[in-house]
């Protein structure tokens, strides 16, 4: 589109910002054209001034208002016109030469796990459905030196528990191809926002697949990387459970987020891995250890099929552990944690507010010995030595991201899969705790859909602290697949 026209249009766009949404006559085009740009073209589009921040927020303002109401993925939005004043100023700024990094002037919404100074923080919670922030979180206040313009926040299930996005405040999010499934969680309104083009790049977490099965339920990519990468606590030996991490349209973005994230930035300039001879271990179900519905195996081994065919070396392989073991230690350690909310059980009138699966995960961890967080570390130790072993023989240890297809938002879990009762509220996801429980990279990278267009992803694992490899192997996947490409059908409001 030429320059002329792209500016009428844009200006047409800010006038229709004033009036009430269903008066609205933007016309589509100038929304499909600038929302559906990569976060790293968006950025330099910016920069080079092809585009304006005050065009881009309106772009994005215009989709969010038309798809946003459907699948609910941003929360707590900040006005259209404190927005487009931000915006406006991103723009002086950068026509006097101020340039604040690759986001300048660019939307974001920070997963509402994390504060943002000035914007409600609620955790999902009903305890802080009122909760206004004070001041960013050091990583949140990164990416606001980057330029970002906050817009709101994502979704997430309370607290962030749960690979289902929904709690009492804002009600569940919908997969970007299915809004009446859910886009998993806990970073479901983060991955959602991406599937449906309502956010450029989005941050979020991983404790128990938090960023990969959100990831792989709206076809997006989700990156977990080493815990040590951006978390200030714990190292190589004491590793942390979870940790923050991005969420993009695709690999470069994600690795552009990490860029800004990162403790160290350190993650420029990564080139496609070579996949001739990349040889990876392929552990499907675990030899029917995990349930599985029926579809999710085989798209994983088509994926694995096209690495094949580009030189990579593909083997079965089990870990050799009692695998129940890696259950124990994880459920064990994680349920330990949350000891940490303690406050929230003693009280009555704040127990009564919390969801049940929270009140359980902390009567768990009241149950627990110090004989058995010992017991859990000890394995937890085992499994890094069985992890190097792994990581001896192959580059990249491979799992299906998630054991089921998206589900119905009205479902809080997965009873059963495949005819299998599930014994716990998150036994359905154990599939995520191998990488997990070693703190080690993983992403998730999409196989494609099944019959009734479900996303589905699998894991790609490397060696802790390989994190550029695990990423460069994904560069290099992105290259031979065209998943990614696979747009939903988006349901306006």
């Amino acid at each position: 589109m030429k320059r002329r026209k792209f500016l009428k249009n844009t200006l047409a766009a800010s006038a229709a910002l004033s009036l009430p949404y269903s008066c609205k006559t933007v016309k589509s085009n100038l929304a499909t054209q600038i929302t559906d740009w990569s976060a790293i073209d968006l950025s330099e589009a910016i920069r080079a001034k092809t585009v304006s921040c005050v065009e881009v927020m309106t772009a994005y303002l215009k989709h969010i208002h038309q798809y946003n109401p459907v699948y609910n993925a941003i929360i707590s939005m900040v006005s259209d016109e404190k927005l487009l004043i931000q915006a406006q100023k991103a723009d002086e700024a950068l026509a006097k030469g101020d340039y604040w990094g690759w986001m300048h002037g660019m939307p974001h919404a920070i997963k509402d796990l994390a504060p943002v100074a000035g914007m409600r923080y609620t955790q999902g919670s009903l305890l802080f459905k009122d909760r206004i922030a004070e001041e960013d979180s050091p990583l949140i206040a990164k990416i606001r030196n980057e330029g970002a313009i906050f817009i709101g926040k994502t979704n997430t299930p309370e607290f962030g528990l749960g690979s289902q996005t929904y709690n009492p405040i804002f009600g569940a999010t919908g997969s970007a191809y299915n809004p009446k499934l859910t886009a998993g969680g806990s970073s479901g309104g983060a991955a959602c926002g991406l599937g449906t083009r309502m956010l450029p790049v989005a941050d979020g977490g991983d404790m128990m697949g938090s960023l990969r099965n959100p990831g792989a339920f709206n076809n997006v990519i989700g990156f977990r990387p080493s815990t040590t990468v951006i978390m200030e606590d714990g190292d190589a030996t004491n590793r942390l459970l979870w940790t923050s991490g991005p969420m993009g349209r695709n690999t470069r973005d994600t690795i552009q987020l990490l860029q800004t994230m990162a403790k160290r930035p350190v993650f420029n300039d990564l080139k496609p891995l070579p996949l001739k001879d990349v040889k990876l271990g392929w552990m499907g179900n675990l030899d029917n250890y995990l349930a599985m519905e029926s579809g999710i195996v085989e798209l994983c081994e088509a994926g694995l099929k096209d690495l094949s065919t580009a030189g990579a070396i593909v083997e079965p392989m089990l870990p050799k552990f009692t695998l129940s073991d890696l259950w124990l230690s994880w459920t064990t350690l994680r349920h330990h944690i949350r000891l940490q909310q303690l406050d929230y059980y003693e009280f009555p009138q704040k127990q009564d507010l919390l969801k049940p699966e929270l009140i359980w995960e902390i009567e768990q961890g009241k149950s627990f010995t110090e004989a058995n967080v010992v017991n859990a570390e000890t394995i937890r130790s085992n499994w890094y030595t069985e992890l190097e072993r792994m990581f001896e023989q192959y580059d990249f240890l491979v799992l299906p991201t998630a054991q089921v297809f998206p589900y119905s938002t009205k479902t809080h879990w997965p009873k059963t899969i495949d005819g299998r009762t599930m014994d716990t509220y998150h036994r359905w996801m154990e599939v995520v705790i191998l990488g997990s429980l070693g703190g080690i990279p993983a992403v998730n990278v999409p196989v494609g859909f099944d019959d009734q267009g479900r996303p589905m992803g699998m894991q790609i694992m490397g060696k802790f602290g390989d994190d550029k490899r695990v990423l460069e192997f994904a560069l290099a996947y992105e290259e031979i697949t065209t998943h990614l490409g696979v747009r939903p059908e988006l349901v306006s409001s």
